[in-house]
């Protein structure tokens, strides 16, 4: 059973710094893509970040130019670098996988890690 094994939250305060990382566990290919989503109380889960095997990364435009995700060649790990945090960065993020099954693709969610910036 393939999981994905997030860490890295916790709370700062405004302007702080935080860098969550995701590891997938179980038996699986690489993923085509991976990347990080958030949810705040009473909002819908939005996109953070996104990278795609052999591709350029893809950023929120809230979190442009702070926020940097970077994925280890080669493997199932990812990591989000979130610098100048703000009050509104707080939320539950969860990281996403994909993998290719054709003729689709399948998801993958992390159980969330919480990030409280405080202003």
């Amino acid at each position: 059973q393939v999981q994905l094994v997030e860490s890295g939250g916790g709370s700062v305060q405004a302007g702080g710094s935080l860098r969550l990382s995701c590891t997938a566990s179980g038996s699986v290919g690489l993923f085509a893509a991976m990347g990080w989503y958030r949810q705040a109380p009473g909002e819908q889960r939005e996109l953070v970040a996104r990278i795609f095997a052999g591709d350029s990364p893809n950023y929120a435009d809230s979190v442009k130019g702070r926020f940097t995700i970077t994925r280890v060649n080669g493997q199932n790990t990812v990591y989000l670098q979130m610098n100048r945090l703000k009050p509104e960065d707080t939320a539950v993020y969860y990281c996403n996988a994909v993998e290719l099954r054709l003729p689709g693709t399948f998801g993958y969610w992390g159980q969330g890690t919480q990030v409280t910036v405080s202003s």
